[in-house]
């Protein structure tokens, strides 16, 4: 989204105020005792008012950061440490036919730039986000780094799981995420034997995982001459990919 200059206000002081870094569902329903639901409400409230309810810290930031005040230096030129992609659905029921084919799309986005730069990660995260706005994270550390768009899809499905079961109060999901961190400078695959492990398919050096990521190349390939569109897995719907134009794919690919 491009907001123009000198127009920043008017856009946000109509955003709802839980939008804002450091307001949670707490503070949002304090916020709505005294009325406060918007951006612009909040940078119309007095200081000491605000200083109640979130403290003097807190409150001077965000009083400062719902004036488009932001003193914090914006740096271009880094190394990323981690990969991610996130979908907003709207609200959806938390169910697996809604979330799946999301994560399959999203572990698309981000195994595909992780092997263009061959930068696989051994941090797995996935973050929630249920209709009220609370989100929540969980994440795994492997033994070994992945690029493998299935395997990482399985392994956030899994996460995913595990967050909804520890929230089943939450029947609606508005946001789904994915990342990848711990990325590896100089990574050498390291072949395993065939030991029949339960999770062997997950392995990059076992016979299943190898074949996975063979795959993905094969895919990768035919991606980088006719365009991401031409070909990908049955199981990710491949429409709300275009969302996201190849021009922006690169310059993310750039900073791996």
């Amino acid at each position: 989204m491009v907001v123009d200059p000198e127009t920043e206000l008017d856009f946000l002081h109509d955003l709802p105020v839980e939008l804002m870094w450091g307001v949670g569902p707490v503070t949002r329903a304090r916020l709505a005792e005294i009325g406060v639901h918007t951006i612009g409400e909040l940078a119309k409230l007095p200081g000491w008012s605000l200083e109640r309810i979130v403290g003097r810290a807190a409150g001077e930031k965000l009083t400062a950061l719902a004036w488009n005040r932001d003193p914090r230096e914006i740096k271009t030129h880094h190394r990323a440490q981690s990969a991610g992609a996130q979908s907003a659905l709207g609200k959806k029921p938390a169910q697996e036919q809604v979330f799946r084919p999301t994560l399959r799309h999203l572990a698309d986005r981000v195994a595909s730039r992780l092997r263009a730069k061959s930068r696989p990660g051994r941090t797995v995260t996935v973050r929630v986000r249920f209709a009220d706005m609370y989100s929540v994270t969980r994440s795994v550390t492997l033994d070994a780094p992945i690029s493998a768009t299935a395997i990482l899809a399985e392994i956030a499905e899994e996460l995913v799981r595990m967050a909804l079961a520890d929230h089943p109060d939450e029947k609606t999901v508005s946001l789904l995420a994915i990342s990848v961190s711990h990325l590896e400078q100089h990574w050498k695959l390291q072949l395993e034997l065939p030991l029949g492990l339960e999770d062997e398919k997950r392995r990059p050096g076992a016979k299943r995982g190898m074949a996975r990521w063979t795959a993905d190349r094969a895919i990768d390939l035919i991606r980088d001459r006719f365009g991401w569109d031409a070909v990908g897995y049955g199981s990710v719907v491949l429409g709300p990919s275009r969302f996201v134009p190849d021009e922006f794919r690169e310059l993310a690919e750039k900073d791996l």
